[in-house]
């Protein structure tokens, strides 16, 4: 009772997070007249106030010495802090300037791009219905191509520095917390002497929009964390399967909001566009949970093998090990609170060579 008790609970927290996460194309309008890097400039500053809090809070600070110490792990996250900084300021500015609907997109295509890097830069071998998964969103981009006149472009930054931020944070290897406050420490400085400047120069928004805006400003470092704990909580109490299922929830939720409420244009061969990036993910999850299952049975013969005979060694069958593509890539903003990292915006997918621990991983 009480295992079922946390799986609820875990799913409330994931679904929690998604929502949150699918939700936040209203927070950021709420920001004018602030411009994306001033927000970008303040997400960055009380993020870090918020992340310390909540470590002094675990009283967890034993790897800021392991950190200072490694220089390759300070160099990878230093490349991570500037990809979730292009990520987050393109994402901010997408909404602002009327673009949801595209941006949106981007994480709706990032479980693809993400299985693409991992083919040209890794060596992974696919199997054929990831293939066809790829193909599929390729067809899907050239269409949006034709529909919006140009390159999703948009959709297409977000995506790449989505992926690489997730390879990088796959690399480092340390708790989500811990990771987004190393991320944030490397960007304050240039973060907070930027606000300065602005201030300095009469551009700031931060006390000339009133009390109300200023409390905005600094309640993005709330709406980053809220959603990064509510995921943490949930990566340890429910299967990866079940997170892999839910991080759609929030592209879905930026794509709702850009239709209906923010009103944006869709004509057909956006929405011809969209229905390829639907069917690309639908074809990899399929292919994911049938997959798990697969595993899970050779795994059950695995055991009773073994039981109905101790003392052979039983040799592991073809197939049993994790395969191609199963590994959740989770939103940039969620990295969770402990385990390893495998990445971390504003949303995600299944993708990759190996099945990350549970209690790894924006997003937004």
């Amino acid at each position: 009772m009480e295992g079922k008790n946390e799986q609820r609970a875990g799913l409330l927290y994931g679904i929690g997070a998604y929502v949150m996460w699918g939700l936040v194309p209203l927070f950021w309008p709420l920001l004018k007249p602030s411009g994306a890097i001033e927000i970008l400039a303040h997400r960055m500053v009380w993020s870090l106030g918020v992340v310390t809090i909540a470590l002094l809070a675990v009283r967890r600070w034993a790897w800021i010495g392991e950190l200072v110490r490694d220089r390759r792990k300070l160099a990878l996250i230093s490349v991570a802090a500037a990809t979730i900084t292009v990520n987050w300021g393109l994402y901010i500015w997408a909404v602002n300037n009327g673009q949801v609907v595209e941006a949106s997109l981007g994480y709706f295509i990032n479980p693809l791009v993400t299985i693409a890097m991992g083919v040209l830069l890794l060596g992974e071998r696919l199997r054929p219905v990831q293939w066809v998964a790829v193909a599929t969103g390729l067809a899907a981009v050239l269409v949006l191509a034709i529909g919006y006149g140009r390159p999703p472009w948009i959709s297409l930054v977000l995506a790449f520095s989505f992926a690489t931020y997730g390879l990088v944070k796959k690399k480092v290897n340390m708790g989500g917390l811990e990771s987004l406050a190393a991320e944030t420490a490397v960007l304050f400085v240039p973060a907070l002497g930027f606000l300065l400047w602005l201030a300095a120069t009469g551009k700031s928004t931060f006390t000339a929009g009133g009390t109300g805006h200023g409390f905005l400003l600094a309640a993005t470092g709330i709406v980053t964390a809220i959603p990064l704990i509510c995921f943490g909580a949930a990566a340890v109490r429910v299967p990866l399967s079940t997170l892999g299922l839910l991080q759609y929830l929030a592209p879905i939720f930026q794509f709702g909001l850009g239709v209906v409420y923010f009103k944006e244009s869709m004509p057909p061969e956006r929405w011809a566009g969209f229905a390829l990036v639907w069917l690309a993910l639908s074809l990899l999850t399929w292919d994911a949970l049938r997959t798990a299952r697969r595993n899970r049975a050779l795994a059950v013969k695995l055991l009773v093998t073994a039981a109905a005979a101790p003392a052979t060694a039983t040799p592991t069958p073809e197939g049993a090990a994790i395969l191609p593509g199963d590994a959740a890539i989770l939103p940039s903003d969620a990295a969770p609170l402990g385990g390893t990292t495998t990445q971390a915006p504003e949303a995600a997918t299944t993708a990759g060579t190996e099945a990350p621990n549970p209690a790894q991983q924006k997003i937004t």
